[in-house]
């Protein structure tokens, strides 16, 4: 029995996009992208979208985002110089965490190559323990991103 995407398949279902070349370095020997490749696209479109738009300054601000749990399905490969557009959304948004869906797509396809989930946890630099609730500038970013996804809840 095939098993439930990890994430939305389609592209139409994402909010946010984030164009990523991929790098020399990302193929293997196989000449493909390797797998723990796909896991720093995630963290790449993710923070990219936390920096810019929600004001997460990683290098000195008070609240930082850890990550208890991540996930990939693999549907196609990726090779360099494939032009990754990474897909986001918010499946759920809670008082301090949020599990971010991402769609990984060959550019111009319809439908994934690759999707997963990612969690974040945000807690306070010094005490790596999750605050009263999640900066207002994160939540605010995060609201837009938010969608229906069965089993993110």
């Amino acid at each position: 029995m095939p098993q439930k995407p990890a994430a939305p398949l389609s592209r139409s279902t994402y909010p946010h996009f984030l164009r990523i070349p991929t790098r020399w370095m990302d193929n293997d020997v196989y000449g493909h992208v390797n797998n723990v490749v796909y896991y720093s696209y995630f963290d790449t479109v993710i923070n990219d979208w936390l920096i810019h738009q929600g004001g997460l300054d990683i290098r000195g601000g008070d609240t930082i985002g850890i990550t208890p749990e991540t996930y990939c399905q693999f549907r196609a490969s990726f090779s360099f110089p494939d032009i990754i557009e990474a897909g986001l959304a918010v499946g759920r948004l809670g008082r301090s965490s949020v599990t971010y869906l991402i769609g990984l797509f060959k550019e111009g396809e319809a439908e994934a190559a690759a999707v997963g989930h990612f969690v974040h946890v945000f807690v306070d630099r010094r005490t790596m323990r999750p605050g009263e609730a999640m900066p207002p500038g994160i939540r605010a970013c995060l609201e837009p991103l938010v969608i229906d996804w069965p089993g993110s809840a």
